[in-house]
């Protein structure tokens, strides 16, 4: 691992952390208030905050499994773990919010539940606040980390879904001081529901970033772009043709496979090796960890 490399591991590890941290306070505060007040929107929150933890800290460990490099029994590193924790999140995620959502809806069925909208407000002014300020913090580290990405969406969801409950109580007192519709019994289901809409993107995200990368599929548009420009400007350099290009992602390792196709006897191996070395040298800004096969060959069909 490079010093560069290093360095990104090291503000990952800090990052999620603070983030464990972080989710412990907040996700407690919901539970309890949301015991005392009985209201299943801040019980959502509060499970939404506590799975996250147990989800982070397991990202923590896949952190550093990953940092320990190939080993005997595992030649290539063990950074399967990091998607496999992003999907995990998006797995657990998405069960919370459709346990919440079908018990919304049992509710609303009921007749709702009267509920204390003022406290709702008050908890959602906090909860907001607090989830805002840790999403600000994670994404001033700068680090490109899948698991710490997980954590950004996940915060911002948090601080979305406070803001609904900030917004829906406020409507629901000013409807109900202003006519004579008693609509205090339905707030709580459904700012649930309309919680779980406005989170169900989340899930959704982490659950087809994790899942293309444990399936070795294709990294990001970008990345992409990013890989293609080196290996353009590195074909125009040598004068080679169109080369046939295949890239896959997993966690920080960039797994990266180029071969070109060149006349029979106009090449040494000097040359091949060049051309490699002006590959892996344009592709280091990306900070990636690069397993990269470059290869010149007279025999298209070995390669196709």
């Amino acid at each position: 691992m490079s010093p560069a490399q290093a360095t990104q591991a090291s503000i990952e590890r800090t990052a999620l952390r603070r983030s464990i941290v972080a989710a412990a306070a907040l996700g407690g505060l919901a539970m309890v208030w949301g015991v005392a007040s009985e209201l299943r929107i801040l019980l959502l929150d509060g499970a939404y905050a506590l799975i996250g933890i147990a989800l982070t800290w397991f990202g923590l460990q896949a952190a550093r499994a990953v940092e320990e490099g190939p080993t005997k029994r595992f030649p290539f590193g063990r950074d399967a773990f990091t998607p496999l924790a992003v999907l995990l999140q998006g797995v657990a995620l998405a069960g919370t919010l459709l346990y919440a959502l079908a018990d919304a809806v049992v509710l609303l069925r009921e007749g709702g539940d009267p509920v204390a909208t003022r406290s709702l407000v008050l908890y959602g002014l906090i909860s907001a606040l607090g989830a805002a300020a840790v999403y600000v913090s994670l994404r001033r580290t700068g680090s490109d980390s899948d698991l710490v990405g997980a954590e950004i969406a996940t915060w911002r969801a948090s601080a979305v879904l406070s803001v609904g409950m900030v917004v829906g109580a406020v409507v629901a007192i000013v409807l109900d001081e202003s006519t004579s519709l008693d609509v205090t019994a339905y707030v709580d289901p459904v700012l649930v529901i309309l919680a779980c809409v406005a989170l169900a993107p989340t899930p959704v995200g982490l659950l087809r970033s994790g899942v293309r990368e444990l399936l070795q599929g294709a990294p990001s548009a970008e990345v992409q772009e990013s890989v293609r420009a080196v290996v353009d400007q590195v074909q125009n350099q040598f004068g080679l043709d169109e080369p046939i290009v295949r890239m896959r992602k997993v966690g920080r390792k960039l797994f990266l496979e180029v071969d070109f196709v060149v006349e029979p006897d106009g090449w040494q191996v000097s040359d091949e090796d060049d051309v490699r070395r002006a590959v892996l040298a344009g592709l280091e800004p990306l900070g990636f960890e690069l397993w990269a096969y470059i290869e010149l060959t007279t025999d298209r069909s070995l390669v196709e």
